[in-house]
């Protein structure tokens, strides 16, 4: 891991710091107070806080236990499901399908035939 990590983009920062704040809002729907919060993720208060205000540093299992501790995890599972621009690249790349001669009759064709 290099010694400086790279600069977050502003986006990226804002992504970070609104998934941060919904992570808040869930816990607060929820009634759970930041120690049991903690206490059922098995983080410490400063992580949750640091997760909760959009941290770069917060790992990703950290954030798949904050997840599960709200009842979320599933919505892991979403993310990139529907790779669009993935997808249009993928089917760019892909040879085209040359059309081959006419197709041959089939007997009900032949039958209707003048």
């Amino acid at each position: 891991m290099p010694a400086k990590q790279p600069p977050f983009y502003p986006t990226q920062k804002r992504l970070l710091i609104a998934l941060g704040e919904r992570l808040r809002l869930a816990r607060l729907r929820r009634k759970l107070t930041i120690d049991i919060a903690c206490q059922r993720a098995g983080i410490s208060r400063m992580t949750l806080f640091r997760a909760e205000a959009g941290s770069p540093a917060i790992a990703l299992g950290t954030l798949l236990r904050i997840l599960s501790v709200l009842g979320l995890e599933g919505d892991l599972e979403a993310l990139a499901r529907d790779d669009k621009a993935g997808r249009l690249l993928q089917d760019q790349a892909l040879p085209v399908r040359r059309r081959r001669g006419a197709r041959a009759k089939t007997s009900e064709q032949k039958e209707h035939a003048p």
